[in-house]
């Protein structure tokens, strides 16, 4: 992997994490359950960057939330592994199955939307685990499924949404040329 590459994971992660606080003080439902656009980053490695890079970039994205629902949050230490772990899943998926499509080389894919959206389902499969088992195992409290009440339509509407944006940006000529110049050499 050269510098442009690692660059690119550690930008993706920045951005992942930006978004997650703009949206997490912009948008609070209650608390401990804020908006979360962070995997706007985990994305955008993935599809763009493939399922390595998708995958380092999702663990990096999912620092600031997991610090903010762990240790500050109900997570505890569970939610700083948990998180990015979960951000993870959905930046390799997503660059499987991107890599497997060549979605970053289409101008204009209609594969966009679905695959943002399946590329989600691992981390959403996670998430149930994580609140209905890992919680109470490894905490001894927390999770159930009247958190996930709150957090599994609230995580959907957040991936519809960006799934929209994805398409926009894997349709954007400009932008992809910009991504592809970027992984010229990195690209195989």
């Amino acid at each position: 992997m050269d510098s442009k590459a690692i660059s690119f994971m550690v930008m993706m992660g920045a951005l992942g994490n930006i978004l997650f606080l703009i949206s997490y003080y912009v948008g609070p439902i209650s608390p401990g359950v804020a908006l979360d656009f962070s995997l706007v980053g985990a994305f955008l490695a993935g599809i763009f960057g493939g399922p390595l890079i998708g995958l380092i970039s999702g663990l990096f994205v999912g620092v600031l939330p997991g610090i903010f629902f762990g240790p500050l949050g109900t997570g505890s230490w569970l939610g700083l592994i948990g998180l990015p772990i979960g951000k993870a899943l959905t930046g390799l998926t997503s660059g499987l199955i991107a890599k497997w499509l060549n979605l970053s080389g289409k101008q204009h894919c209609s594969f966009t939307i679905p695959v943002v959206l399946v590329s989600y389902v691992p981390e959403c499969l996670f998430t149930v685990a994580y609140f209905l088992y890992l919680m109470p195992i490894f905490l001894g409290s927390g999770g159930g499924t009247g958190i996930l009440a709150f957090i599994l339509p609230k995580a959907w509407a957040e991936v519809v949404i960006i799934s929209f944006l994805m398409a926009a940006l894997v349709g954007n000529v400009g932008f992809r040329e910009f991504i592809s110049n970027f992984f010229k050499a990195t690209r195989r």
